[in-house]
């Protein structure tokens, strides 16, 4: 049987580096149970996650740990299982951190899908060959609730219970597809570089569990892994909400000179009723308070316009069930000199595009606010485009995909990305 080094636990390795001059080393592990690679940890198949290991998998994990053998510690064997299986790591901090994943199996075919903390997606079916291995990074956003010089954003009963990785202190990984080979992993702190913070309701945020999901936990796989994004958007939530909550206060107190502040409400804004409240009046003074607030702080606003409910007329056209609000960021936009994505335009041509036989695929379930997989992921689409065609800096940081018309939208019957397993899900807060 072979030897396995001492493992450390995460927060003994952190504490010891506490007052170290220089940043952290990379967090390694290399699963699998033959003799790990150097300066990995051992990661076996029943290596569980606790507070004080400070890593491991999450509870309902039905693994296989796989040795090939062939010379080579990080790749001579792997993790794997037939259906999606969670690996955490307690991290410092929160901020963002650099994940780099090595892939592969020495004798069959793997296909690998990787999703972090919310069903993020990060890598999309990474297909290798028998022999094949890759290495490919991406950027992971850890936020707590904790305000820094006090407070902190009142979270919802859900963000406390099933919505609770999108706020604790670690990284979790989703590995899934058809067979996942999961050799090794790193963690480092990525600071410095570059973060896009969404401001949004239901449609943004990352939906926990299928059959939800929203454009906000797609767009990360359109990303290079030199930005982050960070979702703070949440169900139910409209602009005074979200001041009121603490979620405006918590981005401002992390946000840097350069990130982005993306900004997309209106669903639930429009259900507002008093004095004063409307689209032209209370809603766009709000939007240009967010503004104001990124501006403050030498960050980037860039406003969205939201999405459209599944609203056919007769004649196969989407009716508007916004009302003024969409105008409304239009006409926010253009005062306050702010870059403008038109979300609201492009999804009407894309539920149009599908037409009302089919464009019930692009949502969950029965839903006609909240987007399916695949609707979700045509409209992370769709702010790509914007980003290409605003010509903001953003383009830079963006995977080389084609252009994309909402109005010749992907095949539904060719969308093959992985669903999660079905779950107990409550509809999310909003309409």
């Amino acid at each position: 049987m072979p030897l396995r080094p001492v493992a450390f636990s995460v927060p003994v390795l952190f504490a010891a580096l506490a007052t170290a001059q220089t940043p952290p080393p990379a967090l390694k592990f290399d699963f699998g149970a033959a003799t790990p690679a150097p300066g990995y940890t051992q990661v076996l198949d029943t290596t569980m996650y606790s507070d004080d290991l400070g890593y491991g998998f999450e509870p309902g994990a039905q693994l296989t740990a796989v040795h090939r053998g062939g010379g080579d510690p990080l790749r001579d064997d792997f993790i794997t299982s037939d259906t999606p299986f969670y690996f955490s790591v307690k991290v410092p901090e929160e901020g963002n951190y650099k994940v780099t994943v090595t892939l592969g199996d020495r004798q069959a075919a793997s296909v690998t899908t990787v999703k972090a903390e919310l069903r993020r997606l990060m890598l999309e079916r990474v297909r290798l060959a028998p022999g094949k291995f890759e290495t490919q990074s991406f950027i992971v956003n850890v936020r707590t609730p904790q305000i820094p010089g006090g407070g902190e954003v009142r979270l919802k009963d859900r963000e406390k219970t099933s919505e609770a990785r999108a706020w604790d202190n670690r990284i979790t990984l989703e590995f899934s597809d058809a067979h996942p080979a999961v050799c090794g992993l790193e963690i480092e702190k990525a600071d410095g570089i570059p973060t896009i913070f969404i401001a949004g309701d239901s449609t943004s945020t990352d939906q926990p569990v299928e059959p939800y999901n929203s454009w906000g936990q797609m767009l990360t796989r359109f990303f290079k892994p030199d930005i982050a994004i960070a979702n703070h958007g949440e169900s139910g939530e409209f602009l005074r909400s979200f001041i009121g909550e603490l979620r405006l206060a918590k981005i401002m107190s992390v946000i840097k000179p350069g990130d982005y502040l993306f900004i997309q409400m209106g669903h639930n804004d429009q259900k507002e009723k008093g004095e004063g409240i409307g689209a032209f009046t209370s809603y766009k003074t709000d939007l240009k308070k967010f503004v104001a607030e990124a501006r403050r702080h030498d960050a980037i606003p860039v406003l969205v316009t939201s999405v459209n409910r599944l609203t056919f007329d007769d004649a196969g056209k989407i009716i508007n069930s916004l009302g003024d609000y969409p105008e409304a960021v239009r006409q926010a936009a253009r005062e306050e000199n702010v870059t403008l994505i038109d979300l609201n335009a492009m999804s009407k041509l894309f539920y149009e595009a599908l037409g009302p036989a089919d464009a019930h695929l692009a949502f969950a379930a029965k839903d006609t606010t909240h987007h399916s997989d695949y609707g979700s992921y045509e409209m992370a689409k769709c702010i790509v485009e914007g980003i290409r065609h605003s010509k903001l800096p953003l383009v830079k940081y963006l995977f080389d995909t084609p252009p994309f018309d909402p109005s010749h939208p992907d095949p539904f019957a060719k969308f093959d990305l992985p669903p999660d397993p079905l779950a107990a899900a409550q509809r999310p807060y909003g309409q």
